[in-house]
């Protein structure tokens, strides 16, 4: 069966993009069924038909309860199976994230737990750090503290500059992405209390994306 995904981003859409070239060269049995903003005129939502579109500043609706509200009956509308976070910039409240509790995922770009909220690739230069990475994990009320899935890591390059380690992490990201995307077609995913569960068993270390692109234990 098809996996039908909702798509959240504030941004570029880089992983939307890559999400949905996958779909269209049947690397992912996927459909990309809504694409939703906080901003909109963010860029990703081009990637979207006007049909599959939704993008509404939270002012829009008064407060963020609000806004959140008519987010999650739209998202539920596309009747989705998983919810992904791509480069979706607002913090989600409670009663939103327990709606889609369980089928929602989020990419962070660094090898959680370190480095959680922004500024990711400043703070690993920052701090000499001999790794940077990304992490995919449950998305949970609090912030970037969900159970890990699987982690893509790069070495830090000597002198490198944070614009210059995100331009190289970029396409591992979407790699990660896609690899874990993949998992969730073939049903191998879900999430129990706060563990992350691996073909039915918890996972008690995140997968890794090996230079083959296929994650190992």
């Amino acid at each position: 069966m098809t996996l039908r995904i909702a798509v959240l981003a504030s941004g570029r859409g880089t992983n939307l993009r890559a999400i949905l070239q996958a779909t269209a060269d049947g690397t992912l049995d996927a459909e990309v069924v809504g694409v939703f903003s906080d901003k909109p005129g963010a860029p990703a939502l081009r990637y979207a038909p006007e049909d599959r579109r939704w993008g509404y500043r939270p002012s829009h609706f008064g407060d963020k309860t609000r806004y959140e509200a008519a987010l999650a009956d739209a998202i539920d509308a596309t009747r989705p199976d998983w919810v992904v976070c791509a480069g979706y910039m607002r913090i989600l409240g409670d009663a939103f994230i327990e709606r889609f509790r369980g089928r929602m995922l989020n990419i962070h770009p660094s090898l959680l737990p370190k480095y959680p909220g922004l500024y990711t690739h400043a703070r690993a230069v920052a701090a000499h750090d001999a790794e940077h990475g990304a992490s995919i994990h449950f998305v949970t009320p609090e912030l970037d503290a969900g159970a890990v899935i699987a982690q893509v890591r790069i070495p830090i390059l000597p002198r490198e500059s944070p614009d210059k380690l995100a331009e190289r992490l970029l396409p591992r990201e979407h790699a990660l992405m896609l690899a874990v995307l993949r998992l969730a077609c073939d049903g191998a995913l879900a999430e129990q209390g706060d563990i992350a569960l691996y073909n039915g068993q918890p996972l008690l270390n995140p997968l890794s994306l090996d230079s083959t692109d296929r994650l190992v234990p």
